[in-house]
């Protein structure tokens, strides 16, 4: 019996992606004045995901809201982000309709980011004997890969990924998953804004866990680090443990989403009529030509 093969889309990473990847083409709209550029970058990235992986069900997951648990934990998280473009504000709704008019849905649940969404449905897929694709530009999802979970990092331009495995990952880091979290935990992320350990960078993070294992064994061995970094994880102990918490996926968040409810089957009538509203007509040949030789 063939495996199945669901495609986990960070609909927030492929937007922003999509959104800057047409900023060189100008503005799009449609005739009702709509700006569309996003959505056409959004849907041109996804239609390339699904030809290249050939999945048997989609899901497509998002963030709820700017505040989560993490920002209970601490305030500063993710306080450096800037608002949104104007004009890619009002295409979040209009992208979900897309996807929505694909027969794929898209799911989020309050209180938790993306990411805890996508590593709770891989989770969950990966024990049903499913294998789970997450589609992301997001490097801190390479704590999710586990024999059958595989994350497929966008690159510059369509049809390039990086596919990490567990082999993957372990011959480009020298590292499992969990440990992927304990490196965060040492070295922080700027683009989430927490610090981890002051003057900790990812070579050194990397190099730390890969030699002592765990953030635990580390600090048991703190008399064989040299006494400038011995002082800096000192100075830093608290918020080396809250950035690791930060930075840890969620995996049993209650999504309800389960391989019957993403079952990649595609109306195309339903969603000629979406993909022609907003005049994006190339997009909707290249869905009925997959759709048609599939």
């Amino acid at each position: 019996m063939k495996q199945n093969k669901a495609l986990l889309v960070d609909g927030m990473s492929l937007l922003f992606r999509g959104y800057y990847a047409m900023a060189n083409r100008g503005p799009m709209r449609a005739k009702n004045g709509y700006p569309t550029n996003a959505v056409y970058g959004f849907m041109q990235y996804f239609f390339d995901a699904i030809m290249t992986f050939e999945p048997t069900h989609v899901v497509c997951c998002w963030d709820m809201g700017a505040k989560t648990f993490r920002n209970e934990k601490f305030a500063g998280y993710k306080a450096n982000r800037s608002e949104a473009p104007d004009d890619l504000l009002p295409q979040f709704d209009l992208v979900k309709e897309m996807i929505a008019s694909l027969n794929v849905p898209n799911v989020g649940v309050p209180g938790y980011e993306a990411d805890d969404v996508i590593g709770s449905i891989s989770h969950t897929f990966a024990k049903q004997g499913a294998q789970a694709i997450i589609l992301t530009g997001d490097h801190d999802t390479l704590q999710l890969v586990e024999e059958n979970v595989h994350v497929a990092i966008m690159k510059k331009g369509l049809s390039n990924y990086k596919v990490y495995t567990l082999e993957a990952l372990r011959a480009e880091k020298g590292l499992s998953p969990v440990q992927m979290i304990d490196v965060k935990g040492l070295m922080g992320d700027a683009s989430d804004n927490y610090p981890g350990v002051k003057g900790i960078g990812e070579k050194t993070a990397i190099k730390l866990i890969a030699k002592y294992g765990t953030i635990e064994n580390l600090l048991s061995n703190m008399d064989d680090l040299t006494p400038g970094l011995r002082k800096k994880i000192i100075e830093s102990l608290d918020m080396l443990h809250l950035s690791r918490e930060l930075a840890t996926i969620v995996c049993d968040v209650d999504h309800k989403i389960t391989l019957d409810t993403c079952v990649w089957c595609v109306d195309v009538e339903q969603a000629r009529e979406k993909f022609e509203e907003y005049e994006i007509h190339r997009l909707l040949n290249r869905l009925v030509e997959y759709t048609t030789n599939a």
